[in-house]
């Protein structure tokens, strides 16, 4: 089996939960998942029994009967949200903040984000973590200061490439299976299968009024989640191009 990414992207890092927000974060402007949004509005209630469990428990039926590829039919105000939100992303170039991961077992990483579209990103951990996560618009490598070892995997098959493709329609591009909104997030739900280690489940949030990302979990084959929620976003600064780059001599690709 392929070595797993680090949380960031494998399956215990990628997932959204509803997790409590960290006492350490109660000042900051970023509401970690707490609880999962709730349907509102003209968007369709999930069965009672399975929306106490929050959308990603609520969706398992729709989930079970959606075949890869197809988008589940949404009506006009869904498939509006979900263009506004394809417009976001596609209109995004350039982005520099800070970034909280909370793994499914709660623990917490801090660490900072730059981003450059097409295709290019760092994740730089804070120490202890001796993590950092690079994609130069072809691939994504995983570095261990520590280690002084680096793993090489495909951008696109990692959640990454939603966040960082040129343009994207979401609803043309992706499998898109939940749409949901309230007075706080604005909830995209994608289901993919052609990504490192199988299925995973992907949440995107944005702020229900200005529509600006504020988190996303990805739900691995395994059902574990992990949250990533990101804040003092700037997206004038253009990031130095250096931070994008990968070393390919030095890069392990993960056997097989």
């Amino acid at each position: 089996m392929a070595r797993r990414l680090p949380t960031l992207l494998g399956a215990s890092a990628i997932g959204l939960a509803a997790l409590a927000v960290p006492s350490a974060l109660a000042a900051q402007p970023v509401p970690l998942p707490s609880p999962a949004p709730q349907s509102r509005g003209n968007i369709p209630s999930s069965p009672p029994a399975a929306e106490s469990k929050g959308p990603l428990d609520a969706l398992g039926s729709l989930f079970n009967r959606t075949k890869p590829g197809e988008t589940t039919a949404f009506d006009n105000n869904q498939r509006a949200l979900v263009d506004k939100v394809s417009g976001y992303l596609s209109g995004l170039r350039t982005l520099v903040g800070d970034f909280v991961q909370v793994g499914p077992d709660g623990s917490k990483t801090e660490g900072q984000i730059y981003l450059q579209k097409p295709g290019r990103v760092r994740f730089e951990y804070a120490p202890p973590s001796p993590i950092e996560l690079v994609a130069d618009g072809q691939s994504v490598v995983v570095r261990d200061r520590r280690l002084a070892t680096q793993d090489l995997y495909p951008l696109g098959q990692t959640p990454l490439r939603f966040l960082l493709a040129d343009k994207i329609d979401l609803l043309r591009d992706t499998n898109v299976v939940g749409v949901y909104t309230d007075n706080i997030f604005t909830t995209v739900i994608i289901e993919e299968k052609q990504t490192l280690g199988g299925r995973h489940k992907l949440m995107l949030m944005f702020g229900a009024q200005d529509l600006q990302l504020k988190q996303w979990t990805v739900t691995d084959p395994q059902g574990f989640d992990t949250t990533v929620a990101v804040y003092n976003l700037d997206t004038t600064k253009r990031p130095d191009p250096g931070l994008f780059k990968i070393n390919y001599e030095r890069v392990q690709t993960p056997a097989n």
